[in-house]
C-alpha cells in the first residue's frame, strides 16, 4: 500500500504532519500509530500499512514536530545517540495535546467509520497510555512503554479497554517496576496485561536485534483481539476459509484461489515442509504441486473448528488413496495404491478479509506406516488407528507402552 501525509492542526495552531494508511476496502475504523524516538520512519510506515491490511484507516503523527519536523531515523548507534537527544528535549503533555488532535483529524476523515483507537511502541507505548487517560480514544495498546510508574496515578482515569504487552527482560522497566505498574493495572478490569519471557525492550520491531518473532506474533494477535472487539472491523473468517478449501479441493482453481490471500502469502505443511512463499511460489506450488495433486477420492472430515480474531484452527480428518504422487504430502514417493487417514491441524492467520499464511500440521510417521514405507514393529508410532481414535474415544488408549496398564 501507498501511504501519503496529511497536515495536523495543534491546539495550539500549529501544524504538523501525519502519515495516513488507507485500506482497501476503502473505509474502516480509526487508529492513531505512536512512534518510538525515531520518528514517523520506515518502521512506523510498513506498521501503519500492515494495519491498514487489516481494514483501519491509520494516522502516525509526527511528535517531534515542535523539536524538528519529519524526523526519521534508523536503529544504529549514531540515529540512537541523534534520537536519544531529541528526546531529552520531548514534552509529553504537549505530545499529548497533539495526539487528541490527531485523534480529532482522524474522526473528521470521511473514510473514517466509527471508533478510534491508539497503538503506541516504546515512546509511543508511554504516549499510549496517557492517551487512553486523558483523551477520548476508545481503546488503547502499549508496546514496552517508558516510564509508564511515573503516571500511575492517572491509571483510574483509564475508561477504555486497553493492553500492555511487557518484555520479561526489559532494563527500562525491571521486574520491582513492572510489578508495582502491574499492581496499580489491576486496579482497572478492562485492561489486560502481557509479560513475555525471555524477551527485551522492542522485542516487537523486526530490524532490531532484540526481535522475537513469537513474542511479536503473540503480541500482535492479542492486541488485534482488543481492536476487533472494540473496534472492528470484524470478518467472517469461517465463511473466507470455506471459499478457500472450495476452490482448492472441489472446483480445483488456483486462479480462484489465490484472490482468497493476501498480496503475499505463504503455506508451510510443517512435516514436509512443502508449500511456497510469496504469491508466484505459492501459485506456482499450488498449480503443480497441490490443487490438482490430490486423488480424486480426497476427503476431509471436520472434526472441529475454533475462530479467533485473526486466524481460524482446523482440526480434521484427511483420507484419501495414494493412487497418485502427492507432491506436497509424500514427496517423491511413487503411487501405492495405500488407502489411509491421518489427523491434521490447520492454523490459518487472517490480515483483514484476506488469508495470510497457513501452517499445516500431522503425523508423518501414521501415514508412511500406512503407506508402507514404514514398519511400526518396536516403534511408538501407529498407523490408521490415529485417526481412527479420533473418531471414537472409546477405542484402547496407551496401547504402544506394551505391558503397561491400557486404559
Amino acid at each position: 500500500m501507498a501511504g501519503s501525509f496529511i497536515e495536523v492542526v495543534a491546539h495550539d495552531g500549529g501544524r504538523f504532519n501525519a502519515y495516513v494508511a488507507r485500506p482497501a476496502q476503502g473505509s474502516g475504523p480509526g487508529l492513531v500509530l505512536l512512534q518510538e524516538i525515531f520518528g514517523v520512519n520506515d518502521t512506523m510506515k510498513a506498521t501503519a500499512d500492515r494495519y491498514a491490511e487489516e481494514g483501519y484507516v491509520v494516522l502516525v503523527p509526527d511528535l517531534f514536530w515542535r523539536i524538528k519536523p519529519g524526523i526519521s531515523l534508523g536503529y544504529g548507534d549514531a540515529d540512537m545517540k541523534e534520537a536519544l537527544g531529541y528526546l531529552r528535549q520531548f514534552d509529553a503533555d504537549a505530545a499529548v495535546k497533539d495526539i487528541a488532535a490527531t485523534i480529532a483529524t482522524l474522526r473528521d476523515l470521511p473514510e473514517q467509520a466509527g471508533k478510534v483507537g491508539v497503538v503506541g511502541y516504546c515512546l509511543g507505548g508511554k504516549l499510549a497510555f496517557l492517551s487512553a487517560a486523558r483523551t477520548d480514544v476508545d481503546c488503547a495498546v502499549s508496546y514496552y512503554g517508558v516510564g509508564l510508574d511515573a503516571h500511575l496515578g492517572e491509571v483510574s482515569a483509564i475508561n477504555c479497554p486497553m493492553v500492555f504487552h511487557f518484555p520479561e527482560n526489559d532494563a527500562h522497566c525491571p521486574p520491582e517496576t513492572r510489578e508495582r505498574i502491574g499492581a496499580a493495572l489491576r486496579t482497572r478490569p478492562q485492561i489486560e496485561q502481557y509479560v513475555y519471557p525471555g524477551c527485551d525492550h522492542a522485542f516487537a520491531a523486526p530490524e532490531r536485534k532484540q526481535y522475537d518473532k513469537p513474542a511479536a506474533m503473540m503480541a500482535y494477535s492479542r492486541t488485534l483481539a482488543l481492536l476487533r472487539k472494540v473496534l472492528g472491523p470484524v470478518y467472517d473468517l469461517n465463511a473466507l476459509w470455506e471459499a478457500h478449501c472450495y476452490h482448492e479441493f472441489a472446483t480445483r482453481d488456483v486462479d480462484a484461489v489465490m484472490p482468497t490471500m493476501v498480496a503475499e502469502p505463504y503455506v508451510n505443511h510443517v512435516p514436509t515442509m512443502t508449500g511456497g512463499v510469496g504469491h508466484d511460489n505459492l501459485k506456482r506450488f499450488y498449480t503443480h504441486h497441490f490443487v490438482n495433486s490430490n486423488p480424486p477420492d480426497t476427503k476431509l472430515i471436520p472434526i472441529s473448528r475454533t475462530i479467533g480474531s485473526d486466524r481460524v484452527v482446523d482440526e480434521f480428518i484427511f483420507s484419501c488413496t495414494h493412487s497418485c504422487e502427492i507432491d506436497w504430502l509424500l514427496p517423491g514417493v511413487a503411487p501405492t495404491g495405500k488407502y489411509f487417514e491421518v489427523p491434521m491441524l490447520a492454523v490459518v492467520c487472517f490480515r483483514g478479509d484476506k488469508l495470510y499464511n497457513e501452517h499445516i500440521y500431522w503425523d508423518q510417521a501414521s501415514v508412511l506406516v500406512q503407506v508402507g514405507l514404514l514398519d511400526p514393529k518396536g516403534l511408538p508410532v501407529a498407523g490408521i488407528e490415529s485417526a481412527r481414535k479420533l473418531l471414537d474415544e472409546t477405542l484402547p488408549s496407551n496401547g504402544l507402552m506394551g505391558g503397561k496398564s491400557k486404559v
